[in-house]
């Protein structure tokens, strides 16, 4: 297997056999470096795929080998086609996928999984994973050091498994206790957003003493919804408030906040055309200029009905690419498009062409993106 290293003070991917090595730099703010304009734009598609095994000839390893793709997503359930067999089948089995997609990469994939805890947790006991409270349970209580020790535990499985990206903690505010999707699924720590913050600031610390990364979500707040953002557009203008911002600024500030997801969420207050990751003013005008954000943005699943039955392909990837967004992620797990990460480069590509997208703005998600890989252990 080959050896990759990320020397700090040079700014540069060693990648290769002992020191006979590739080169990835990064370095000015023209987003100048090894990688082709193909290849930056495949570091911003992340896709989940089918399969509790992969070698040479399947999809997702084509697609790892021609730079189409910069990270995974696994699932523990096959939406699409109603199966359990997905990519998770026991720690043994998603060690060894983990370490063979590796292996096909010329830099390391983001590998990345919801395992919140709770009901959200593609790591399910049944698969020999242990048992974990929700974010609601470890919330209730009155100390935090529960929720530190849970962060601590899953940053210690997920490292020794071989993920590196856990798409928690949900820093959503818990204002409708009923909410579909967060609160009635026990996925908000709290109603108070000091007290959310305070849960989410140890359960990142702990994954940090094992070198997992967290993606805080959902970006701007889902926490006040009512409907459920999966199925279709969900609107939150009338119940929205700035208050679920707080988690975000306070983490930022305290340099806790490795990743954002964007949430699919529509707020006519704070952008009457366009729903959360599709829009300049929440992603660029919000979570970077007015809140200081400048890591990576990750999108929610650009396959969730509340994209796709409102914006075309194209549409939604250009709005999603020009709002800030760094990496698109196709979840697969809606509907199943086994060329989607094709048709995603090529549609950057074509919308570069086109004069739509500027190549410097792919070359900012690139830098972001590679200066976070920068961190992996």
């Amino acid at each position: 297997m080959e050896r990759r290293a990320f020397l700090k003070k040079t700014g540069k991917w060693v990648l290769g056999t002992g020191m006979a090595s590739r080169i990835y730099a990064v370095k000015s703010s023209t987003g100048s470096g090894g990688d082709s304009l193909d290849q930056k734009i495949g570091r911003m598609v992340m896709v989940g795929f089918h399969g509790l095994t992969v070698r040479e000839g399947h999809p997702v390893v084509e697609d790892i080998r021609a730079g189409r793709i910069g990270g995974v997503v696994f699932f523990d359930y096959d939406v699409p086609a109603k199966s359990a067999v997905r990519n998770i089948e026991s720690p043994e089995q998603v060690k060894k996928l983990l370490r063979q997609l590796q292996s096909f990469a010329d830099i390391p994939l983001f590998t990345a999984v919801d395992y919140e805890g709770g009901r959200i947790s593609r790591l399910r006991p049944e698969f020999g994973f242990p048992e974990t409270l929700s974010h609601h349970e470890l919330g209730s209580g009155a100390k935090i050091e529960p929720t530190r020790k849970q962060g601590e535990a899953m940053g210690r499985l997920l490292s020794d498994l071989g993920f590196n990206l856990n798409l928690a903690p949900v820093v959503d505010v818990n204002i409708n206790p009923d909410n579909p999707v967060i609160g009635g699924l026990g996925r908000s720590f709290s109603a108070d957003p000091a007290a959310v913050t305070r849960h989410a600031a140890a359960f990142i610390k702990g994954h940090r003493e094992f070198g997992v990364l967290c993606a805080l979500k959902h970006f701007p707040g889902h926490g006040s919804s009512k409907g459920d953002s999966h199925l279709g557009l969900t609107d939150v203008t009338a119940t929205w408030r700035e208050t679920e911002l707080m988690p975000y600024r306070d983490l930022i500030r305290e340099g806790l906040t490795d990743a954002v997801m964007t949430a699919h969420v529509f707020n006519a207050r704070l952008d009457p055309d366009y729903p959360a990751t599709l829009s300049r003013a929440v992603i660029t005008g919000i979570l970077r200029e007015k809140l200081g954000f400048g890591g990576v943005v990750i999108s929610d699943d650009m396959q969730m009905g509340a994209i796709v039955e409102k914006y075309g392909f194209e549409e939604a990837v250009e709005r999603a690419v020009y709002a800030g967004v760094d990496i698109l992620t196709f979840a697969n797990n809606s509907v199943f498009d086994e060329e989607i990460a094709s048709k995603a480069v090529l549609t950057i590509k074509t919308l570069i062409r086109k004069g739509r997208i500027a190549e410097k703005r792919i070359y900012e998600s690139y830098q972001r993106i590679i200066r976070l890989k920068g961190r992996l252990k």
